[in-house]
């Protein structure tokens, strides 16, 4: 029995030597890995610190007196914060594969762990049973001294805390492999996401710069047909924001609250992660920034280019683009969402849509992306929540199919 536990002990030597050598092999490829991963890192962050550079200049330009060279450099602003919103996908691709193909290196040392653990587990088990019959009584009878006798039966002790040591060691590896494989299949995910957003966003940049080219012809680069193009504008603004007011006003009055789910957070998800930058109602903003008393919905900030998301699980019912009929009129391009608690909602101001009519979408799928398509003074998102039953698309008398409902203030349910 001793030369069992001896070669138990040389086994288990081997083991962990093996181990060592494999992890030291890896050191170097692994810090290669790392420090490539690292520099993506920094070179997000100050991707990230110049697009929110930008945004400044961007939100500044939104209080500015309005004239073709500011609305130009406007449009240049947005074109360059959707260069820079490219150039964070390619990067977040970059580090996401590389993550991968860390995590695809530390599951090779996984399984070639949990491979030896196994092992050593079965020459555990091989050994204990080569004295697994004999009971202490028999290893007294069969050894010349007490001393033999007590050093045998120490060496059985030895073998069976020695498996259980492996086998826990054996679940601790199984449990690291098994945590990895998650990890991967979770960003090899935010690979395609994320690629999915790059061309995406190569779209936007392409329409943004068509917005450019429409500007410039449709005043021939001139400042007074600007200004009068200008003025046009904020008269239909005006025509629109008041037919849409008196619409929602009387479709409010023929709300039922019994149809409606309780007022408490977490009823809808936020669409985006941008702060309330207006909120709902009779506000300063409706009186006097634009051409309503009534602001039907949240605005949240979103730079141009930033995925919207479904506040909860439903059937997109509308998708239109109020530009087509009115340009800077109304909603510009929106999504409208049907949802089963009786709450319909509506993302406007898009630049991007991503869904149709009939589509069923989960609650945090992908809509559309953020913009500043018709009556917007910047890009961010306009939310709005109507009661289902009070909501339809109606046809506009200057601004072709809209949405119009009795409206209900989204922070009571987000």
């Amino acid at each position: 029995m001793q030369n069992h536990n001896s070669k138990f002990k040389n086994f288990t030597f081997y083991i962990v030597t093996l181990i060592f050598a494999l992890s030291t092999l890896n050191l170097a490829a692994a810090a290669d890995l790392k420090g490539s991963i690292d520099r993506k890192t920094q070179e997000l962050l100050e991707i990230t610190d110049k697009i929110n550079e930008n945004q400044k200049i961007l939100d500044a330009a939104q209080g500015q007196s309005r004239t073709l060279k500011g609305e130009i450099k406007k449009i240049n602003s947005n074109i360059n914060q959707v260069n820079l919103s490219i150039k964070s996908s390619e990067l977040t691709i970059d580090k996401l594969e590389l993550e991968v193909d860390s995590l695809r290196d530390e599951i090779s040392d996984a399984e070639k762990e949990v491979s030896l653990k196994e092992k050593a587990v079965a020459q555990i088990l091989r050994e204990f049973q080569k004295g697994d019959d004999e009971t202490p009584f028999m290893i007294f009878l069969k050894n010349k001294s007490l001393a033999d006798s007590v050093f045998e039966m120490q060496n059985l002790a030895d073998l069976s805390n020695g498996l259980s040591v492996e086998i826990n060691s054996l679940k601790e590896a199984k449990g690291n492999l098994s945590g990895k494989l998650g990890e991967t299949s979770d960003k090899k995910q935010n690979v395609q996401v994320e690629k999915e957003n790059l061309k995406n966003k190569q779209i936007i940049l392409s329409d943004t710069k068509s917005e450019k080219q429409f500007v410039l012809t449709q005043t021939k680069n001139q400042e007074k047909v600007y200004q009068q193009t200008l003025t046009e504008l904020q008269k239909r603004q005006a025509e629109i924001a008041s037919e849409i007011e008196v619409m929602d006003e009387e479709l409010r009055l023929k709300i039922d609250p019994s149809t409606l789910p309780s007022k408490r957070p977490g009823v809808l998800a936020r669409p985006v992660s941008g702060a309330i930058t207006q909120e709902y109602g009779a506000t300063a903003f409706a009186k006097y920034g634009y051409a309503g008393k009534w602001h039907n919905g949240l605005d949240f900030a979103a730079s141009i280019g930033t995925p919207i998301y479904s506040a909860e699980k439903g059937t997109v019912i509308a998708v239109g683009n109020s530009d087509k009929y009115c340009n800077k009129g109304a909603y510009g391009k929106f999504v409208v969402v049907k949802h089963e608690n009786n709450l319909t909602t509506l993302y406007s101001h898009l630049s991007l849509q991503k869904v149709k009519v009939g589509d069923t979408i989960e609650r945090g799928g992908l809509l559309g992306y953020s913009g500043n398509t018709g009556y917007a003074t910047g890009p961010h998102l306009h939310f709005s929540v109507f009661s289902s039953q009070t909501f339809k698309m109606g046809l506009s008398r200057v601004c072709g199919l809209l949405p119009y409902g009795g409206d209900l203030n989204p922070a009571d349910y987000l």
